[in-house]
């Protein structure tokens, strides 16, 4: 079966199910849209006019005082800014700030992909926001925030960079205002249309099978499919341990509904290497708040420790794979005569 019979046989049964349970659609459809109107457009449409305007003026200087910085995390001066326009933006606005600046010239293609990995992340509005009513303590949203950029650098620690010139701008560009207000709103559309889809999908499990599941796997569904409905199920679970561990690899993951906005959003790069840091990043994220776990809860303490290592294990060997497999890559063949 080709991939059109394939879409066009998936579209035919929604179109029936849409027939025949019209109710659950015009419910979750207008839940969704109150989502965006009360929560996503107002926090992250402002961050994606500013961003327009910010990741095109990276462009036009060199920014030195970030050279530290992005070494650590094998990026260029430049590439700094994006990445604290991620934690601060939420998803998918390091996205977008990538893919902005690989247009603008400020980075070429091997460096906005690896970017990709692990320069979206979920910003303090989402964090502070939403899961405010999900844990009673402050101090457990700061935790998730930190473990949430660790793990981000952690990612960017295995992937290898390749060769740094601070002192090149390949081809810089600038943007006005009214262009990134423009394209703020394409953007916003299409993080919406997601929205409002996946909400309705998620109804329709919820209404058939969902409740037949124990509340943990629920919320781990909701979570790997549309990020701010896991979260917003995370009172569901008693244990504080557990709560506090699978929201932080549902922060890290992201969930297939950003996943889908972010394939919106980088027209002209690969989505691969985006999946590929999520994963690695919701990995590292469960493996340090399981650490956490053992200073805070001690009765998990034993438990934690071991999983710390599991990180730190990855870190070192996946970062060794991955440079022999550059390096390998580098090695021009050997044509025989």
């Amino acid at each position: 079966m080709n991939r059109g019979i394939r879409n066009g046989f998936f579209a035919g049964i929604g179109m029936l199910l849409l027939i025949l349970d019209s109710r659950t659609a015009i419910k979750a459809a207008t839940e969704g849209i109150e989502l965006c109107l009360h929560s996503v457009i107002p926090s992250i449409f402002p961050f994606l006019v500013l961003s327009g305007v910010f990741t095109a003026a990276l462009s036009q200087s060199k920014l030195r005082l970030f050279a530290p910085l992005g070494r650590l995390l094998g990026v260029p001066p430049a590439g700094v800014g994006i990445f604290l326009t991620g934690i601060l933006g939420g998803y998918p606005i390091g996205a977008q700030a990538v893919q902005r600046a690989w247009k603008c010239g400020v980075l070429d293609t091997a460096q906005a992909e690896r970017m990709l990995s692990f320069c979206s992340n979920a910003g303090p509005a989402f964090v502070f926001g939403i899961l405010s009513t999900q844990f009673e303590h402050q101090w457990m949203l700061w935790l998730l925030w930190l473990i949430h950029i660790c793990a981000a650098f952690l990612v960017s620690a295995v992937l290898p960079a390749g060769i740094i010139n601070n002192n090149t701008v390949l081809n810089p560009t600038s943007m006005s205002w009214l262009q990134s207000l423009r394209h703020s709103v394409a953007t916003m559309g299409y993080i919406c249309g997601w929205i409002l889809l996946f909400r309705i999908i998620l109804a329709f499990l919820q209404r058939w099978f969902m409740w037949l599941l124990p509340s943990e796997a629920q919320v781990a569904i909701f979570g790997f499919l549309e990020l701010a409905n896991g979260c917003l199920q995370l009172s569901q679970i008693d244990s504080v341990s557990l709560r506090f561990v699978l929201c932080s690899g549902m922060l890290a993951f992201g969930g297939i509904c950003v996943m889908m906005q972010t394939a919106s959003v980088i027209s002209g790069l690969r989505l691969k290497p985006y999946v590929v840091g999520k994963l690695l990043q919701a990995l590292f994220s469960i493996c340090l708040s399981s650490f956490t776990l053992g200073i805070f809860f001690p009765e998990h303490r034993n438990i934690a420790a071991i999983l710390f290592l599991i990180p730190v294990i990855l870190t070192v060997t996946g970062s060794l794979f991955f440079r022999k497999r550059q390096n390998n890559s580098s090695i021009p063949a050997q044509i025989g005569v």
